[in-house]
């Protein structure tokens, strides 16, 4: 067994396929390839398997993602079509796609994995989602986002990388912060937020990972964060909320009911509160400067 290889747990009946990370004589860190979970194995309980293959539930997820993602190319056109009602009905404008420009809500993309943060950006890219993405471990993305916050100047920012329940927890205490991998360093990062922008519609924050500690997070001052039962998230669920939040109209409330049951892992995977959307309509669209036939003032 080396670095990079593909492995079952033999003691979880192989529900999840992982990516081996540190390794030593004994034990293994691994990485979910489909679910923002990290965890320590013997090296003895591990099944190698196959670049190509994925667990049961590695499908089923994979099956979902394909599903939420086209419902939100399928939101886009929707999107569409209210921004020409609202000119022809408000504007008296011509309903066309080209009589406006659009301004969606910018994300600044905090992630403690390199390969999710890959596939997130290049999702945000599909969807035109103006997103900035940074790789930084969980333990300094408070102090990441203290830096990046007044630089970027995002409307949405997302904090996730990887979390996980403590198998030895203090008296097995679920609301304890020290049963939690990486949920208190979430926790600090929502924080660091908050203290640069207090008002949850002009900044939204998405927070978390597999199991982390939703109410911590929300009490922080997350908007929606993971994971209300404690289960594992699939490596994309953070971006689809991002998503819908730089889509949807500022005159209009994030639909939470819709938008948390179109994630990946659903109601018990992802919750939030009452956030309104970053997205805006400009008018007139812009010019080619090239084409146009001005006369100098002076």
């Amino acid at each position: 067994m080396k670095l990079g290889d593909w492995v079952v747990r033999r003691s979880y009946g192989g529900d999840i396929t992982f990516r081996v990370e540190e390794l030593d004589a004994r034990k293994a860190i691994i990485k979910g390839t489909e679910f923002r979970l990290m965890a320590d194995a013997p090296i003895n309980d591990l099944i190698k398997v196959e670049l190509s293959s994925t667990s049961e539930r590695g499908k089923r997820a994979i099956i979902k993602a394909t599903e939420s993602m086209e419902r939100l190319h399928e939101e886009r056109l929707e999107l569409m079509q209210r921004n020409q009602e609202v000119l022809q009905a408000e504007w008296k404008l011509e309903a066309k796609s080209d009589s406006y420009f659009e301004v969606p809500g910018k994300v600044l993309h905090l992630d403690g994995d390199e390969r999710y943060l890959k596939k997130s950006l290049s999702l945000y890219e599909q969807l035109h989602v103006p997103a900035h993405g940074y790789y930084v471990n969980e333990t300094q993305m408070a102090s990441a986002l203290s830096q990046l916050l007044p630089k970027i100047r995002p409307d949405i920012v997302v904090i996730t990388g990887h979390d996980g329940v403590l198998k030895n927890r203090p008296n097995h205490d679920l609301y304890n912060l020290s049963s939690y991998k990486h949920s208190i360093h979430f926790m600090n990062a929502v924080e660091e937020a908050r203290k640069y922008e207090r008002n949850f519609d002009a900044l939204t924050v998405i927070a978390g990972a597999c199991q982390s500690h939703f109410e911590a997070l929300l009490q922080a001052g997350a908007n929606f964060a993971s994971s209300p039962a404690r289960v594992l998230i699939h490596a994309l669920d953070p971006v689809y909320v991002a998503a819908r939040a730089s889509f949807t109209s500022i005159r209009d409330a994030i639909p939470m009911r819709e938008v948390l049951n179109n994630t990946i892992s659903g109601l018990q995977g992802i919750g939030g509160i009452e956030t309104r959307g970053s997205y805006r309509m400009g008018f007139p669209r812009f010019n080619d400067l090239s084409k146009l036939n001005v006369v100098p003032s002076q």
